[in-house]
């Protein structure tokens, strides 16, 4: 076994030879494992650990590990009172609560081995600045006084750096930081709108954004886009016939279809918001995954905002790494203050450790040579998937390739059941995420959304367009 094998691998060994071990009989040490299997010590270590979780070993400080005897059978319980618990308080509810995480679960569920990852939402390990994050923690960890408690509010200078990034008049005393977009966002809904409400999103939109408000008993209503981002009228239509006070948007490299909200549409939404006495949560997730052909990017929509209108979301997980979970909320007024005692009621803080580590990498030399790297990589990966899709599977409609972000919006051709084409890619080797889920209410027609971060490199991109063209000739309407 060489260095690279995975630690699954290793434990799956091992717990196989433990079926020749005797109760409480000693396995070889950490050195003679290591020398065996030629891998590192962190691997064995890791293994071991696994092993211990599952129960199969016990660890003894000095002395080594050892076989565990097994545990002891326990009685199964009767859990079915527990339907009548969870659904008690849904008879009182105006609108159930749906806890449903299936269509975040579709982005963060790792594929089979072999299985080309078209569905995920994070950078691949080799666009990650691994070194830099790491070289980043380790000088963070140092800092004097880096383990005490924080800030609830987060880092001055953290709160300084997003206040740059957002630009205009948004001042480092308007930013709390956030552990992550995905934490902003269910405190920006919790403190935006109360149970039973309407809320305003675009149609379609991010699911994990659709959960967190079903989740809350909010009611989302759906507002259709096109390529030049949410469409006005209907907006305002839809302020008017439902009573909301909130609506949810991603102007840049929307998600799921890549629009990029228009400059003449830009002061039509916040106007239709400030006169339906809205506020407007701004999800602005990938506005570092600029692809290098994209030209000037417009400011976000707080910068044009001096009411207050606009509730201002980021992160930089999706530029760094899925476990970088740093993000900030920016509002202005007395919203601030509810925002703040909800980021508080949930999370307390985020950890002073990750917030030092963050600055540590911002302030870096490598920071924007990562985001260089990649704005370049980002642009090839989306035009080999662009020309693979249109030159081999032409059936699927792309009518825009958006220059930043990480993923293509795709029209399946009427009649065609997108979750079996969804599970005939997954068994050719390629997983895709279904159009579905992105919709507030029915969907108008079948998608697919493919994602470009994840694989591994052009190479694999090619690989898994290719698979996906066998499952659409099994299964597209002939």
């Amino acid at each position: 076994m060489h260095e690279s094998s995975s630690v699954s691998e290793l434990a799956k060994q091992l717990k196989d030879e433990l079926k020749r071990y005797s109760v409480d009989e000693k396995l070889p040490s950490s050195r003679a494992l290591v020398e065996r299997f030629r891998v590192s010590p962190v691997t064995v270590s890791r293994a071991l650990a696994q092993l211990s979780a599952e129960g199969l070993v016990v660890t003894r400080p000095g002395a080594g590990a050892y076989k565990a005897a097994p545990r002891a059978t326990v009685p199964v319980g009767d859990t079915s009172w527990q339907e009548v618990a969870l659904s008690a308080d849904s008879a009182t509810e105006l609108v159930p609560r749906a806890v449903d995480a299936s269509g975040v679960l579709m982005t963060l569920a790792a594929p089979p081995p072999g299985v080309i990852e078209f569905n995920g939402g994070y950078l691949h390990q080799n666009l990650q600045p691994t070194a830099a994050m790491a070289a980043a923690l380790a000088r963070a960890g140092r800092r004097p006084g880096a383990w005490n408690r924080p800030p609830v509010d987060g880092l001055p200078e953290l709160r300084s750096w997003f206040a740059r990034g957002i630009g205009g008049a948004v001042t480092a005393a308007e930013v709390l930081v956030t552990a992550g977009g995905q934490s902003a966002l269910a405190t920006a809904l919790r403190a935006l709108a109360p149970p039973g409400a309407p809320v305003l999103v675009e149609s379609p939109t991010y699911p994990g954004m659709l959960a967190i408000a079903r989740a809350e008993g909010l009611r989302p209503v759906p507002v259709p886009v096109d390529r030049d981002g949410v469409r006005p009228h209907l907006l305002a239509q839809a302020f008017k016939a439902t009573g909301a006070r909130l609506f949810v948007c991603q102007p840049l490299f929307q998600n799921p279809t890549g629009a990029v909200l228009s400059a003449e549409r830009r002061p039509e939404v916040l106007r239709i918001a400030r006169e339906a006495g809205a506020f407007v949560i701004e999800d602005d997730f990938v506005r570092r995954l600029v692809h290098e052909d994209a030209g000037p990017l417009p400011m976000p929509l707080a910068t044009d905002d001096p009411d207050g209108v606009v509730v201002h979301v980021c992160s930089l997980t999706k530029a760094t790494s899925p476990s970088l979970r740093i993000g900030c909320l920016a509002a202005r007024g007395p919203v601030l203050e509810r925002l703040r005692a909800i980021q508080v009621v949930d999370h307390l803080f985020v950890p002073g450790p990750l917030q030092e580590a963050t600055l540590e990498l911002v302030g870096s030399p490598a920071w924007p040579r990562h985001l260089r790297t990649v704005a370049r990589e980002l642009k090839q990966r989306r035009d080999t998937l662009t020309t693979a899709v249109t030159g081999q599977v032409p059936e699927l409609s792309l009518t825009h390739v958006p220059v930043g972000g990480y993923h293509l919006w795709l029209r399946l051709p009427d009649g065609t059941d997108e979750r079996r084409l969804v599970g005939g890619a997954l068994r050719a080797g390629v997983a895709v995420a279904p159009g579905g889920p992105y919709f507030a209410a029915e969907s108008p027609a079948p998608y697919i959304r493919l994602s470009f971060v994840a694989a591994a490199g052009t190479a694999e991109i090619t690989e898994g367009v290719r698979r996906l063209r066998v499952a659409c000739d099994e299964l597209l309407p002939g």
